[in-house]
């Protein structure tokens, strides 16, 4: 009986704060780490006040007080996280924001940001952390971890772009074959003209992606300079911060935000961890690395991981004849070019490396295209597609 009048007092207890705040449905507890920001406690304080307005509850880590903020006393930035990691393990605490934390390897962090040119707000796989050792394999995990988030957050099918740097057309290449083994993956398409799931610059601005797949140290930058373009660096003003914590060894959702943030950020992501926790993040990214498992990840990481280890310097191979080659094949890493050249002169094809508009690219004659690029398909050099 205890646990039936436990469960009636906490009903009565979610209507009486949903007629005092006009926001239904049980509140949730975000803890705040305040100690380390470079605009002062104050600063934080006053984040933490716009966000409990929202009706959060916000848990205050830190030296000064406010009322209708609680306040954990704590002067010490270590100590504050060693608070701050005791509320989530007793479940006082449904999620934390800090402006540092050391995620082991295997978790990173996903942002969210605005895109300046459309206001449309998007979230960026990672941002912080190492999701793996091997960069095409962080990216891979990245994404999935990106996906998660916003299925957490409420988007259904999120829509993944890939930004255009070292390591985009494999991470593309493994997400389609996860895709075509049953891998729920639904691919953005660049503005730019020649569309595609590999995003450029332009698309950065404009958001035309839901989730934005990079490596973390380029979604770091990315982050910061969305967040900070319109104060010189010095404070960040747009967006919700670097985006909690997301990989197999994820304990809790633990938010991180830059000791530059500014109030305005900061109760974003209070309000980003907010809906982490009303999302549950932890579930939907087990289920989701669940299927991604089903549909064959793990196998085609260590196929991928074995044919890397394999590769010996090739034998010197003689160019064949000179050719007049107008004929672009994109889609092929920049690491990958000469190899995926020596691999049609072999095949007695005459081929050069070159560089176009969305990246590397071989270049062949018009008449020796199509079976140019049935070759690099089978070598695995570009996608099926």
């Amino acid at each position: 009986m205890t646990d039936i009048k436990r469960e009636i007092a906490s009903v009565f207890e979610e209507i009486a704060q949903g007629i005092e705040t006009g926001s239904f449905g049980k509140s949730v507890r975000i803890a705040v780490t305040g100690i380390g920001s470079e605009h002062g406690e104050e600063n934080v304080m006053a984040a933490c006040l716009e966000a409990a307005q929202d009706g959060i509850e916000v848990i205050y880590i830190g030296t000064i007080e406010a009322e209708g903020v609680e306040t954990v006393p704590s002067d010490c930035a270590d100590d504050c996280l060693d608070v701050m990691e005791k509320l989530l393990q007793e479940g006082k605490a449904d999620a934390a924001v800090a402006m540092h934390y050391p995620f082991p390897i295997g978790v990173a962090t996903v942002g969210r940001v605005a895109a300046p040119a459309t206001g449309r707000s998007y979230f960026l796989a990672t941002t912080t952390g190492t999701a793996a050792t091997d960069r095409v394999e962080a990216m891979v995990k990245g994404a999935i971890a990106g996906i998660a988030t916003a299925k957490a957050y409420g988007i259904e099918k999120p829509q993944v772009g890939i930004l255009n740097l070292d390591g985009a057309r494999q991470t593309e290449m493994i997400l389609k074959k996860l895709s075509d083994k049953g891998y729920p993956f639904t691919a953005a398409r660049s503005k730019r003209t020649d569309g595609g799931v590999v995003m450029r610059g332009n698309d950065v601005l404009l958001g035309s992606q839901d989730v934005l797949v990079t490596d973390s140290l380029s979604g770091n930058v990315i982050v910061k300079m969305l967040s900070a373009y319109s104060s010189g660096g010095t404070y960040e003003t747009v967006g919700e911060g670097y985006g909690p914590g997301v990989g197999e060894g994820m304990k809790g959702i633990v938010h991180i935000i830059s000791r530059a943030s500014g109030s305005s950020l900061i109760a974003g992501a209070i309000r980003y961890a907010a809906a982490m926790a009303k999302g549950k993040l932890v579930e939907v990214y087990k289920k989701e690395m669940e299927m991604a498992n089903e549909a064959g990840l793990k196998e085609i990481l260590a196929e991928r991981q074995a044919k890397s280890a394999k590769q010996e310097p090739e034998e010197e191979v003689a160019a064949p004849p000179t050719e007049v080659v107008t004929y672009e094949i994109s889609g092929i890493e920049v690491l990958d070019l000469d190899d995926a050249v020596h691999n049609l002169w072999r095949e007695n094809i005459y081929a050069q490396s070159g560089m176009g508009c969305t990246g590397p690219v071989v270049m062949v004659s018009e008449a020796k295209a199509e079976a140019a690029e049935e070759i690099l398909r089978k070598a695995g050099y570009i996608s099926e597609d």
